[in-house]
């Protein structure tokens, strides 16, 4: 699925619709993995898709590595791989014991650790329009998710 979106709120709404169509469907547990540079809307996106669940204040997790956000019984957990170096960074924040519990893993900076992304994962890219520098493309694969905006 691609999607073009015009501003912030637009991207916000991608992830929320992302957030619902998983949520319906009866998947608990996802993962997950973003790419896209710096400043693109990636952490827009997961604040979107947390917001399905009523869950605000999503910020960057650039320095703790990781935020973890619940309500009702959902977990979200919001990675940001872009200070991980090696496989000892990762397991050393417990990579392992989240990867495999139950909620919803979303993973920035995912192409830092393609090793160890599982094979079920959701791909969500996004990248800027070279036409208007506000504009992204959002593009989404794996998953077997069809979505309509």
């Amino acid at each position: 699925m691609i999607f073009t979106t015009k501003n912030t709120d637009e991207t916000r709404a991608i992830g929320r619709k992302i957030a619902e169509k998983l949520h319906t469907g009866g998947t608990e547990t996802a993962y997950i993995a973003m790419r896209g540079e710096m400043g693109v809307g990636k952490t827009a996106f997961v604040s979107g898709f947390a917001s399905y669940f009523g869950i605000s204040g999503v910020k960057s997790p650039t320095y703790a590595v990781m935020n973890q956000y619940s309500m009702d019984g959902i977990t979200i957990r919001h990675f940001d791989m872009y200070r991980i170096t090696d496989e000892d960074d990762l397991y050393s924040i417990g990579y392992d014991d989240y990867v495999n519990a139950r909620g919803y893993n979303i993973v920035e900076w995912s192409e830092n650790i393609e090793y160890a992304i599982p094979d079920s994962a959701i791909y969500v890219s996004i990248e800027r329009l070279p036409e208007c520098d506000e504009h992204r493309r959002i593009t989404v694969t794996g998953g077997g998710m069809e979505i309509q905006i």
